[in-house]
């Protein structure tokens, strides 16, 4: 009988160590390693332990022969490649939650190290001096503090702010305004929030979209007194602009915890500046939390090579291999369907309903309606989503979540039917499976069509009348996109179409334009599956 065995390539506590021994596992520390030095015997390991190190690329992978699970001690994955992990078969695990607190508590620690000046007044004194009126600070009681993501992390901050008799308000737009009525936060836009804020907290994951986004811009429309702090995801502020923001006096002073490159170098030119204080990723790193976010990898990993339970994925639900062998087809079809509907939200979401007929009435639809509200919020929230947090993330966003179930069903053997409300919106999908693992999309609102929910995808809203569909095919065209599939669906009593589109690559933003300029066309939704 062949051993499993686990390569752990960043420290973890040695409580997660010994859980994995004790469950006959070979584990073996390979901390340090360079990528093409990991590369030569990625291929042993059946398991690999990282944290934020390690990055687990497209062409270590190929290398991974032996490789089933990755384990993450902690939530952030952007070090991760889940699509190529996808691909290969390979489990992504984390542990959210685990470091919350920690990372929540550092916040505020740097917030208030940032506003009394503590790091430059400890090392005055270490100097041997004594300047306390060069280090006057000013009290956070009845300062305003504006959080950019109020997620699980944000959340806390917010709450702990409070407790510091602070006022808080945040930018979400798609936190429900009586959710945040409840926890005492100030929903407003994110142009205001920068205006008004005292001190401004990002806490949001780091992705295309967050890359950058605290930039020169959005210090510019910043107070000269408002304060900067980033303990998230290296990358989401741009370190140059921030630099001549604090240098030239644009603002009172920033604290960063993560950076765009670790580890940073005293040649990082914010070092300079005595306005700016950091840690060195120090978020998670308290005691209880290495030790909680490494009990739970180790135990997660030892289960799944064991005995096949799958915990905290985020590429796979927590169901037993036998169960996914039947829900698998299933699993795939609410994933896209939750996707698509994603691109269809356009404001707060209020409620989401699913409904099982058929064939879908009979099984087990927990895990399934886990993978719709998964792959539903993570692209509308934008924060990190996986299948053993999406129904708290939706409970905590005052999102209602209800099931339905028929043994009857209409013109399929099988049908799923998500509804979505958000904002003064309503969307509905439909889909079902031919044969046996083959999905389709049958009907988006009110249009009926058959579609296979995969790739670069177009949906279009037209009038109905000769023409327009021409046009459409040849803005495309002299774009060089080439159209793979199309699919028709007709509204007759309201002399509209709305039209379906697989095409090669991702259409550009310049396309979607001049798509939404064509005579006809009311409506152009790019969709990523």
């Amino acid at each position: 009988m062949t051993i499993m065995k686990v390569f752990i390539t960043d420290p973890i506590a040695h409580e997660g160590i010994e859980i994995l021994k004790e469950a006959g596992l070979e584990v073996e520390e390979k901390l340090g390693l360079s990528p093409e030095e990991l590369k030569d015997i990625i291929g042993e390991a059946h398991a690999l332990v990282i944290r934020s190190n390690t990055k687990v690329t497209a062409d270590l992978l190929e290398h991974a022969s032996n490789l089933k699970v990755v384990g993450r001690a902690g939530t952030g994955l952007d070090n991760v490649d889940i699509p190529a992990c996808n691909k290969k078969g390979i489990v992504v695990m984390n542990t959210p939650g685990g470091n919350t607190n920690s990372a929540a508590e550092h916040t505020i620690a740097m917030l208030l190290a940032l506003t009394r000046h503590i790091p430059q007044a400890t090392a005055s004194m270490k100097a041997g001096k004594w300047e306390k009126k060069k280090f006057q600070g000013q009290e956070v009681a009845g300062k305003t503090i504006g959080i950019i993501g109020s997620g699980r992390i944000g959340g806390i901050v917010s709450q702990l702010a409070k407790g510091l008799k602070m006022k808080v308000m945040a930018y979400d737009p798609y936190m429900n305004p009586e959710m945040a009525d409840k926890l005492g936060i100030e929903l407003v836009e994110l142009d205001e929030l920068l205006s008004r804020a005292d001190y401004v907290s990002v806490h949001t994951p780091l992705t295309e979209e967050t890359r950058g986004m605290l930039n020169k811009e959005m210090f510019d429309k910043m107070k000269p007194s408002a304060m900067v702090l980033n303990c998230a995801r290296g990358g989401i502020v741009n370190e140059a602009d921030l630099f001549d923001a604090l240098s030239s006096g644009k603002l009172a002073g920033a604290a960063l915890d993560v950076f765009e490159k670790e580890p940073t170098t005293i040649e990082n030119p914010l070092f300079k500046l005595n306005n700016f204080i950091c840690t060195p990723h120090l978020g998670a790193s308290t005691r209880e939390a290495q030790e909680n976010v490494a009990v739970a990898v180790a135990r997660q990993i030892a289960d799944y090579l064991t005995k096949g339970e799958v915990r905290n994925a985020v590429n796979v639900p927590s169901v037993s291999a036998e169960t996914m062998k039947v829900l698998g087809p299933v699993l795939n079809l609410a994933d896209k369907m939750g996707a698509f509907v994603a691109h269809l939200v356009t404001g707060p979401l209020k409620r989401v309903e699913i409904s099982y007929q058929g064939d879908l009435a009979e099984i087990d639809t927990a895990p399934v309606t886990i993978s719709v509200l998964k792959s539903l919020l993570a692209p509308v929230l934008r924060e990190d989503v996986n299948f053993v947090n999406a129904p708290v993330v939706a409970k905590d966003r005052g999102i209602k979540v209800v099931e339905s179930k028929s043994d009857t069903c209409e013109n399929f053997n099988n049908l799923m039917e998500i509804k979505v409300v958000s904002g003064e919106d309503e969307n509905s999908l439909a889909g079902t499976i031919f044969g046996k693992t083959e999905p389709r999309l049958v009907r988006i609102n009110n249009f009926t069509l058959e579609a296979v929910p995969e790739g670069h995808m177009l949906l279009i809203y037209n009038e109905d009348r000769p023409g327009v569909i021409g046009r459409i095919g040849t803005t495309l065209g002299e774009s060089g996109i080439n159209i793979a599939r199309m699919q028709v669906g007709q509204d007759p009593g309201h002399n509209r179409n709305v039209i379906l589109l697989t095409i090669d690559e991702s259409a550009p933003s310049e396309v979607l334009e001049r798509l939404k300029q064509q005579d006809g066309v009311s409506n152009v939704i790019s969709v990523e599956l």
